[in-house]
């Protein structure tokens, strides 16, 4: 047994606000509705949540988490607090 560091990989994310003030809805995410590997439960009120079918099975996302796409394409929610620690933004240099 030793100690790991996990590898650096980039993942796509966006922080899923739970309302109408939603701007941000990346392509993956608006293909991921339409497939049903996301939905709305309680849709329209208070305590609704972004349900994400994960590899590891359903899992809820609340106002405020972020949704994240991995490299291989599957989907699931993390918490801001874990987000803030896992990850950073990285800067996109296109041609």
């Amino acid at each position: 047994m030793g100690k790991f560091r996990k590898k650096p990989v980039v993942i796509e994310a966006f922080q899923w606000t739970g309302g109408h003030d939603q701007t941000e809805d990346p392509d993956w995410a608006i293909a991921a509705l339409r497939s049903g590997r996301i939905y709305f439960e309680n849709p329209g009120s208070h305590c609704c949540r972004l349900m994400i079918k994960t590899l590891e099975g359903t899992m809820a996302a609340n106002q405020g988490d972020w949704i994240i796409q991995g490299v291989t394409g599957e989907l699931y929610p993390c918490k801001p607090d874990i987000f803030e620690q896992t990850y950073e933004l990285v800067e996109v240099v296109r041609p």
